[in-house]
């Protein structure tokens, strides 16, 4: 079992951030594997696989650091340095801290990754990091940075829930369904995998939390200042939101309307709503007063949140603009 341990202050000043040089080596991830798990994602593949295998056989020695470096079960430390910083990373620092480890210690990460084995002949040179780094900003320019509005809203939305998660249950509710295999055992004890490795002490250090919208996870570490759990965003934030309004439903109410009224099939909290639809606060509260006076939606407090959620008349309203029948919600 992989444990790290860690003490009380190491916990309480742990927090979430952003870091899109994680959200790019988990699109990366997407792009080796190119197995679609739904039919967006097999869009998205379509768009973008061809264009990254071009951009690898123009670049084999790049291809290769990948293909050495991201292996099952570990990921040669110098591709994913833990973020570092009091707020969310930019790519460009993120990728400068590739760039620059030196080439040694870059090749010593690709042999871990390989098992401790010799190293392909293509890796004994000193550029594998630039390589590495000039892949990486290829994937973030080309498949990333598009789309990274959504994505983004997406990140910000699902770590919003996570600490509305924390305050409500504290850290064993909020850590237990970050990926799998990863829960809190107390007692100090963070079980981040199912691997037999030796425990960890990590006290003192800084515990950062990072979200990603692929479905990819893993631990990152710049030891012994900065360790990092990287985790998959809730399904259910990911989900709602790749899926629009019903055009019938946007014709009725408008675009916006119909939109927070789509999202929420669970419950959420004006800010989960912000972060999703990009729209400003004061906006968000004028459509959920709209569609709560309809009778659209409810709302009930949780903890310190006010979540609010469709009614029975508005999940019959979504349902029948997504299936093209007629009929009308009941004010209530």
């Amino acid at each position: 079992m992989g444990l790290w341990l860690l003490d009380t202050d190491t916990l309480a000043r742990s927090r979430f951030v952003i870091s899109p040089l994680a959200e790019t080596f988990a699109t990366l991830i997407d792009l080796e594997e190119a197995v679609a798990s739904h039919p967006a994602q097999q869009k998205w593949l379509d768009a973008h696989l061809r264009g990254y295998r071009e951009q690898l056989g123009r670049d084999p020695v790049a291809a290769a650091v990948i293909r050495a470096g991201y292996r099952p079960g570990w990921i040669a430390d110098f591709l994913l340095p833990a973020p570092v910083g009091d707020g969310s990373p930019h790519i460009d620092e993120e990728l400068h801290r590739v760039r620059t480890t030196p080439s040694a210690s870059a090749r010593a990460d690709l042999a871990t990754a390989l098992g401790g084995g010799p190293l392909p002949p293509l890796l004994y040179r000193d550029d594998l990091p630039e390589r590495a780094a000039a892949l990486l900003e290829w994937v973030w320019t080309r498949t990333v940075l598009p789309d990274w509005e959504r994505r983004r809203r997406i990140l910000e939305a699902d770590i919003v829930a996570r600490t509305r998660q924390l305050s409500e249950g504290g850290w064993a509710t909020a850590l237990d369904g970050l990926r799998p295999r990863t829960r809190w055992l107390g007692e100090g004890q963070l079980q981040i995998n199912a691997h037999d490795y030796p425990p960890r002490d990590i006290a003192g250090a800084q515990l950062l939390f990072v979200p990603v919208t692929p479905r990819s996870a893993w631990v990152t570490w710049d030891e012994p200042h900065r360790y990092a759990v990287v985790y998959p965003c809730s399904g259910v934030l990911t989900g709602q939101e790749d899926r629009p309004a019903p055009h019938a439903l946007r014709a009725l109410l408008g675009p916006q309307r119909a939109r927070a009224l789509t999202l929420l099939s669970t419950p959420m909290s004006t800010t989960q709503l912000v972060a999703l639809t990009g729209l400003a606060l004061g906006s968000v509260g004028r459509h959920l007063k709209v569609l709560l006076d309809a009778g659209l939606v409810r709302r009930r407090r949780a903890g310190r949140s006010v979540l609010y959620y469709r009614s029975e008349a508005g999940d019959q309203l979504v349902e029948a603009a997504r299936h093209g029948r007629s009929g009308h919600p009941v004010a209530g």
